[in-house]
């Protein structure tokens, strides 16, 4: 299985990490299913965009798609959401779109006591949860995906304390 990442934004060269990998190893863990267990569309290679970006254009982003007029730490658009035509095999399948505000990010790693580094991997795979079809409407539901980030962590080799 391969995740082919677009790494884009202000901030893509300064976090240049190996995201494609992470992805991949994650979709690997996750094999690939939703949160309700349901399967994925069967594919050898998936894509998705990553964009690391400011609070401006985040805000801007969540006011137009969420009507919240305000920043937030990581916006996910799921393409597996809407119906879409089936693709040849030797196409990947798109997931969507993960973005990422470095701003929040940083403030968010300052509270949290870690690096920037750890905390946009921990956004990062709280997107890939999203366009997956998780959610969090509520604390039990908000338990499951932190716990589920925090495996997909450790499959990449990182353990941390994380307090939302």
């Amino acid at each position: 299985m391969q995740v082919e990442v677009l790494v884009q934004g202000p901030f893509s060269a300064t976090y240049d990490c190996p995201w494609q990998d992470w992805f991949t190893q994650w979709m690997t863990v996750l094999e690939p299913a939703n949160r309700s267990g349901d399967a994925l569309h069967p594919s050898d290679r998936y894509e998705l965009s990553l964009r690391l970006t400011d609070d401006q254009e985040v805000q801007n982003l969540n006011r137009e798609f969420r009507s919240k007029d305000q920043p937030t730490d990581v916006l996910s658009f799921a393409a597996l959401e809407v119906d879409c035509p089936q693709l040849p095999d030797e196409e990947p399948l798109g997931l969507g779109d993960i973005i990422i505000s470095v701003e929040t990010a940083a403030r968010q790693a300052e509270i949290q006591g870690h690096s920037i580094e750890i905390e946009l991997i921990w956004l990062a795979s709280h997107g890939l949860l999203h366009l997956l079809g998780w959610d969090h409407p509520d604390e039990p539901s908000l338990m499951d995906m932190l716990d589920q980030q925090r495996d997909l962590l450790q499959a990449i080799g990182l353990t941390i304390a994380v307090e939302y």
